[in-house]
């Protein structure tokens, strides 16, 4: 797959310079405008502020972006849901239709990938939801999580969710989980 990098990233890449990719979905489906937009231009500043490249992720009419220009970030904060959130699922016939998509945990991880980048920020990332027993509904990003050789900082699983059976579930997928509450989270979740 082709993938087109912002001149920011390109520099970045050529000088070796930090990069931290972030996902789209945030933009598309996680606020509304024009906070979707604010937010992610303060995130990119907040990433530029610690002397690295922000790299957001998306796919716009079924090109594959590593890195948006404020341009770019605008339209798709506009164009709001009637973007296609892609998971890794999604990506092939996003590209194939030549459709504008946003992308999740799991599919900005392999784009990340792809791209060579190896730092990903995102708020919080998806899991085993509750009553999985009847819905088996477990996020694609767990598994992506135990596939993808990209480091992911992020506040957490998502608090709707089950974060015990999430934090078994990583554990299956052998994904090392790092942080300063770990501890206090292990503690907690043999209460449960």
């Amino acid at each position: 797959m082709k993938l087109n990098f912002s001149p920011e990233v390109l520099q970045a890449l050529s000088s070796h310079s930090p990069l931290v990719a972030l996902e789209s979905t945030i933009i598309t489906h996680g606020l509304s405008y024009p906070q979707n937009l604010e937010t992610a231009l303060s995130v990119e500043s907040v990433i530029r502020s610690h002397k690295a490249t922000p790299a957001t992720i998306a796919i716009i009419l079924g090109e594959i972006h590593i890195g948006l220009t404020e341009d770019q970030i605008d339209y798709l904060a506009q164009q709001g849901e009637n973007v296609r959130k892609c998971s890794r699922r999604d990506l092939a016939g996003c590209i194939a239709k030549k459709e504008n998509g946003s992308t999740t945990v799991a599919a900005t991880m392999i784009l990340a990938k792809m791209a060579g980048l190896k730092v990903f920020v995102t708020g919080g990332i998806g899991g085993v939801h509750r009553g999985v027993e009847g819905t088996m509904d477990v996020s694609a990003d767990l598994r992506e999580l135990g596939m993808t050789d990209v480091t992911v900082v992020c506040a957490g699983v998502k608090s709707i969710l089950d974060i015990k059976r999430t934090l078994e579930y990583l554990e299956t997928e052998g994904v090392p989980i790092i942080g300063s509450n770990i501890l206090e989270l292990n503690i907690n979740m043999n209460r449960v």
